[in-house]
């Protein structure tokens, strides 16, 4: 067996639905289903997701306080006052800015902007920010993409006498600032119908209220946002991110140009995962570093020298971000293996000085990746006696809520149910931890932290073909609530396996059901060749898409998980170093069985755990289920096998069968072998055995291991007397065969169980293998016989 990494959930669907939609609107049951599974199962909600063209944006003004806020600029526009917009230093909040920044700009207004520095001022608005701002003549501040729980400090902006417009989309506490407009969909009272806009689809939808006509160019600007912040794409935010791709393809920005060059993005095959892992990491890495202003400017510049001069030191940013991240991930999970186990912590918080606060975030998402778990990484500033910290969660803990039951020990914090940013005192850390793990040990049961994986459709290779592949895109851009579909096939057979890359990490195998193939490709899962045996029968998930080369075009599949639900049988025998064979074998759940208590002390196995299986009531007693079993050497008898394995259920087995080069000859003597040592006998009369044995084989050009089994033989039918190693021959003994001895007996059934288990076939060896485990299994069975 070969248990799969996560809870594999296949999603259900009402097939009813599904064959409604594949008839009317003649598209194929895989795409009917996928979109079924996504809530469209009505024709119109079908088209209108399918057929973007179709579709329109809505009236800005449904926005609360949006018409307030519109006479508000507007009005500083006329009398020529100083406007500041207040930003964020992430992709949305650089999108935000450049958006608003591009459409006050166009209606002639003094305009400026000003993003926080993540390290000397910390996330959203700032007291000292704001007297900066005000000493500077500003007259009306506009935030995006933050403000929401910025309360204090819209209460400086009063008292200072600035006016206070709050565009925003993180989640609203109990309390709202005290603001002239609030624009966000989420409000309690809001009446708006996409509530999960981006913060630069907030001011997106700002800037088209202020222009009085949708801003087409801003919304290659407004998609980059709208995807780097992972909200999802449906309704609106699915418009907004098409349509801005569709911008992006052609445009015409310096700074995008540029920044796609060094992304090595041609700009025809740009997408959602150009924009989510080419594009938004190098606008992010400015803000994680430094300042979050070049990132303004490269989008807004008009000039191509600039353009390439700010794309060159945002991609050595992003680089240099790359490898502190490696590094704080690397001391994170040596904090949480040390001090923090997932056995005792359902919730981990971790931290230190020196971690850069920019960069945390990304740790926390690769440590909920490692050990699915709600994390917390924070940056601890001795000086200041301040954590600062970013979260990432798990389906079933809301983050944003429960945080809020600690607001008297987090002085700042804000966020989603998924993700939150925040403040707090040194002394609190431990507290806070303390108090996350009480909340999620009443929330959280052992299966939620196992990770799971959604699975859109259980499908067959014949479905997935290229037409089929070509029909899902359509459900494109793929993003948060509009997934790209991942799959199910089931019971593969794996035709071939090899490991791929330049450090054989990567896994490439074929995948058939006897009249179909597939390739599929599973990046980083190289390990997997030493995994899955040739006769497995796999199943797999993963993306399907098209693989394009030589004007060839051919379906695959980007492999995500696989498992195998039958035991797994992996035949090395004949290789001589079992240390070899240990390097591919997992330490968790293996037992090595030994027959021969001689051989034990012959392999170096640590840390493996060694049982010495040397009679029928050791066998019956050892314990296999779910195990990984080596069989070091060969068993003496087959009796032992079958005892070892009856009823029991093994995960894998791995058949070595160790022989040392001065085993027990390995063929019977033959009648003349019999003859001519009879012979000798009756003519030397008795002699001593022991001392002559070793000149008879030589002589003979026999083993000495022969010369004592003929003695035996001859002594258990009574044919000589041995006694303190002297052998006479018994010349009154009745005659017998010698196929009656029971030492002749036995070494036939040896020889024959040494000729079956080492010299058998894969198909033989598996299938009397089966037999022992006493399952009878006739479909895998029946499916063996066909794969070998």
């Amino acid at each position: 067996m070969l248990q799969s990494k996560t809870r594999w959930n296949i999603k259900r669907c009402n097939q009813q639905e599904v064959d409604t939609l594949t008839k009317e609107l003649q598209i194929t049951p895989l795409v009917a289903q996928l979109l079924v599974n996504r809530g469209l199962n009505t024709i119109d909600s079908v088209k209108s997701f399918l057929f973007l063209d179709t579709l329109k944006f809505h009236d800005p003004y449904l926005l609360k306080d949006m018409d307030k806020a519109v006479q508000r600029i507007k009005a500083a526009i006329a009398n020529q006052e100083n406007i500041l917009i207040f930003g964020d230093y992430d992709a949305d909040g650089v999108s935000s800015t450049t958006v608003l920044m591009e459409a006050l700009t166009r209606l002639g207004a003094n305009v400026d902007f000003y993003i926080p520095n993540r390290f000397s001022e910390g996330y959203g608005p700032n007291e000292g920010a704001f007297r900066f701002a005000k000493e500077n003549g500003t007259d009306l501040i506009i935030t995006v993409d933050t403000g929401i729980s910025a309360l204090h400090e819209a209460k400086v902006a009063n008292e200072l006498g600035m006016d206070y417009i709050v565009t925003d989309h993180h989640e609203p506490g109990p309390e709202l600032p005290q603001a002239l407009a609030i624009i966000h969909p989420k409000l309690p009272d809001s009446a708006y119908p996409c509530k999960d806009l981006a913060g630069v689809g907030v001011a997106f939808k700002l800037a088209h209220a202020l222009l009085g006509e949708l801003p087409e160019d801003l919304l290659e600007i407004a998609a980059i946002g709208t995807i780097a912040d992972l909200v999802p794409l449906k309704d609106e935010n699915r418009l907004i991110a098409a349509r801005g791709i569709q911008q992006l393809r052609k445009t015409n920005r310096p700074g995008l140009r540029a920044l796609f060059k060094k992304a090595s993005i041609e700009l025809n095959t740009i997408n959602e995962e150009s924009v989510g892992f080419g594009i938004g990491p190098r606008i992010n890495a400015a803000g994680r570093l430094g300042d979050a202003d070049p990132a303004v400017e490269l989008l807004m510049t008009k000039e191509n020298d600039v353009a390439e001069f700010i794309a060159e030191e945002i991609d050595s940013l992003n680089k240099e971000r790359q490898a502190i991240v490696a590094e704080i991930a690397k001391e994170a999970i040596k904090q949480v293996e040390e001090k923090y186990p997932i056995e005792t912590n359902s919730v981990i918080v971790v931290g230190d000085y020196g971690w850069n606060p920019g960069v945390i975030g990304i740790v926390a998402s690769k440590l909920v990746e490692k050990y699915y778990r709600p994390t917390i990484v924070l940056s601890y500033d001795h000086e200041k006696g301040v954590a600062k910290g970013s979260a990432r969660s798990i389906n079933g803990f809301d983050l944003y809520h429960n945080l809020s039951t600690c607001r008297d020990i987090l002085p700042h914090f804000g966020g989603h149910p998924m993700a939150a940013g925040m403040t707090l005192k040194l002394d609190d850390v431990d507290e806070l931890r303390t108090r996350l793990n009480v909340l999620a040990n009443e929330v959280l049961s052992e299966e939620d932290l196992i990770p799971v994986t959604d699975i859109d459709a259980s499908i067959t290779l014949e479905e997935a073909s290229i037409d089929s592949i070509m029909e899902m895109e359509k459900l494109a851009p793929f993003g948060m609530g509009n997934p790209k579909p991942r799959v199910l096939l089931e019971n593969l057979t794996v035709d071939t396996m090899k490991r791929i890359g330049a450090d054989g990490s990567h896994l490439k195998m074929l995948l058939t059901d006897r009249e179909n193939s597939l390739d599929g490709v599973g990046f980083g899962m190289g390990d997997y060749c030493d995994e899955v045996s040739s006769n497995a029968k796999v199943s797999v998930i993963g993306e399907l898409s098209i693989n394009e080369w030589n004007n060839r075009r051919k379906p695959q599949i980007f492999l995500q998980d696989l498992s195998v639900d039958h035991w797994q049988l992996f035949d090395i025998r004949g290789n001589k170093k079992l240390s070899q064979l240990l390097e591919t074998v997992p330490v968790d759940q293996t037992k090595l069985i030994v027959f021969n208590e001689k051989d034990a002390g012959k392999f170096s196995v640590s840390p493996y755990q060694l049982s010495v299986v040397s009679d029928e009531e050791a066998a019956t007693a050892e314990d296999l289920t779910g195990c990984n079993v080596v069989l070091v050497d060969m068993p003496p008898n087959e009796q032992l096998l079958t005892r070892l394995f009856e009823g029991k259920q093994p995960n894998r087995i791995y058949t070595h069968f160790y022989q040392n080069q001065e085993h027990f000859f390995s063929t019977l003597p033959t009648r003349d072998h019999f003859k001519w040592m009879y012979a000798l006998l009756l003519k030397k009369g008795p002699f001593d055995i022991k001392r002559h044995s070793e000149d008879i084989a030589k002589h003979k050009g026999w083993s000495r291991d022969t010369v004592d089994f003929i003695c035996q033989v001859f002594f258990e039918l009574g044919f000589v007397t041995m006694e303190n190693g002297l052998i006479s021959v018994n010349r009154g003994a009745a005659k017998k065969d010698i196929s009656d001895a029971p030492s002749f007996i036995s070494k036939q059934k040896q020889i024959k169980l040494e000729n079956e288990l080492l010299y058998s076939s894969y198909k033989q060896l598996y299938d009397r293998i089966q037999s022992y485990l006493g399952s009878d299994d006739k479909e895998l069975k029946e499916e063996t016989n066909s794969w070998i």
